[in-house]
């Protein structure tokens, strides 16, 4: 028996583009909150609905452990909950129903949560933590379980008054300053064989998330950032090789995803881990998110020495333009060069690319098809602009969102502003774009007869899929730093021929 119960709402069968990927990892956010509480002396376990089944195993976890409190804490590392998927939701809700009809205290973090706490404290949440919250969390189960009421000072709690009301407990969500120097996750409170035995059997090698880094500086104005804001923190890379020899001697791990907004953001440190990666003669191939202009050459020669293997940046778009208005504060330039210096490096330079930005023209679209057919990156990965709550996108397209404000799963890309294109093109372009990459891949040298017909269906459709209602802004200097949209003007006929 736990006096707290920690669970999660992503459930990977309800997702049918990640069952096609097979590409589990544990809730690292999930488990970096048990180890917080643990360290305060809690006793904590964890229900793992990320292949467990929930309409069976909940209901069998709460018998067993009988919990005071349950805390429904999504993992903060993991993209997918950013993005507030329907399903996930839902699953949510029925946890915390489930919860509280047994008698336990319920509590919910999360960045759903955060952009709509009253609606989960209307579906059967007590309180809902904002910001970085593994210490409110401690705080929160302290002042629940010593029985002497519940203190009103914990920074970042909401709950209802008794008007139905959301108050807060402080006007400002808490920052964990010590995060950094936290336990690694609870891993030993999960069961880490289903992934294994899911990695290997689709892919041939058991990988697993490791962060080394919380939070993300840069400020592109379609990027939520619900929980830690434009705050940043490293943990030490002693820490972080530390555990990676844990994961490689212990658990026989073979492959690391880190679950990073941004790795690399100091070449210092870059430099630091991969001398104490080779010091422990641990290194394992690993894969990590960064920005093109990152990758210096110090950097980059760091990165393989550590054992880099891919680097996904997020490159979103040929058009710098469109870089500009999404105040990426990056150049198309820096794209070109990152991916030569990667390939020199024998290290995987892969493109997440993103369409249907408010104002993105096709001449703008066959300025990134061109971006990808120059440098040929390794892999692409193809998403769909996505309003996110608390972003200057959201409020400017907000008014065009109907009633369907989130999407059922990640395979679900439809947009949900009034954008250049209707759906039926985006999603043939993402088709013609993989479909080109991906025969590179196969050692095609030119692109094969299932990519032409792939293009000229998109060529067919661009110029009937127009939306007259587009979402269009005023001009603002592209400086790279305003909150403004940028404009982007019609282009012209012609283009780029597959």
């Amino acid at each position: 028996m736990a006096d707290i119960l920690l669970a999660h709402s992503y459930h990977l069968p309800y997702d049918a583009k990640q069952v096609r990927k097979m590409q589990p990892y544990p809730p690292l956010g999930t488990l970096y909150a048990a180890s917080a509480l643990r360290e305060r002396g809690f006793s904590a376990a964890v229900f793992d609905s990320m292949l467990q089944d929930p309409v069976t195993g909940f209901p069998e976890a709460l018998q067993q452990e009988k919990p005071r409190i349950l805390a429904i804490y999504e993992d903060d590392f993991n993209f997918l909950s950013k993005m507030c998927l329907t399903r996930m939701r839902e699953l949510a809700w029925q946890l915390a129903r489930a919860g509280s009809a047994g008698g336990a205290i319920v509590i919910a973090h999360g960045s759903d949560a955060t952009d709509h706490a009253k609606e989960y404290l209307r579906n059967g949440v007590d309180f809902v933590l904002v910001g970085e919250a593994e210490e409110s969390l401690a705080e929160l189960c302290a002042s629940i379980l010593n029985g002497s009421g519940i203190s009103t000072k914990i920074p970042g709690v909401l709950r209802l008054d008794a008007a139905g009301k959301v108050v807060q407990s402080s006007p400002q969500a808490p920052r964990n300053a010590n995060w950094k120097n936290l336990s690694k996750p609870a891993r030993a409170l999960i069961d880490l064989e289903p992934y294994r035995q899911a990695w290997v059997s689709a892919h041939g090698r058991f990988s697993t998330n490791v962060v080394a880094s919380r939070g993300c500086p840069y400020r592109c104005n379609w990027c939520a950032k619900p929980i830690s804001g434009n705050k940043f923190q490293v943990r030490a890379a002693e820490s972080v090789a530390d555990e990676i020899r844990e994961l490689k001697q212990v658990y026989g791990v073979q492959h690391i995803w880190f679950g990073d907004d941004v790795f690399a953001l100091n070449q210092h440190w870059t430099k630091q881990f991969a001398d104490e990666i080779e010091a422990r003669g641990c290194a394992l191939p690993f894969k990590i998110q960064s920005r093109a202009d990152l990758m210096s050459p110090e950097t980059v020669a760091n990165l393989k020495r550590a054992g880099c293997a891919d680097v996904w940046m997020g490159v979103e778009s040929g058009s710098q333009r469109v870089l500009d208005a999404m105040d990426k504060g990056l150049r198309v330039a820096d794209v070109v060069v990152a991916r030569r210096r990667l390939g020199d490096a024998g290290i995987r330079a892969c493109f997440f690319l993103q369409f249907g930005y408010p104002g993105e023209q096709w001449e703008d679209i066959q300025q990134t098809i061109d971006l990808v057919r120059k440098t040929r990156p390794d892999d692409i990965g193809v998403s769909f602009s996505y309003p996110l709550p608390g972003t200057a996108f959201y409020d400017r397209v907000q008014e065009q969102i109907g009633s369907k404000k989130n999407w059922l799963d990640s395979d679900d890309l439809c947009l949900m502003f009034k954008a250049t294109y209707k759906d039926e093109f985006y999603l043939s372009l993402r088709n013609a774009l993989h479909a080109e990459v991906d025969s590179w891949q196969n050692g095609g040298s030119t692109v094969n007869k299932e990519c032409n017909r792939l293009w000229k269906k998109v060529f067919a459709l661009e110029p009937r899929s127009r939306n007259s209602e587009a979402t269009t802004f005023a001009p603002s200097t592209p400086t790279g730093g305003s909150d403004q949209l940028v404009h982007l003007q019609v282009a012209q006929a012609g283009g780029i021929h597959g």
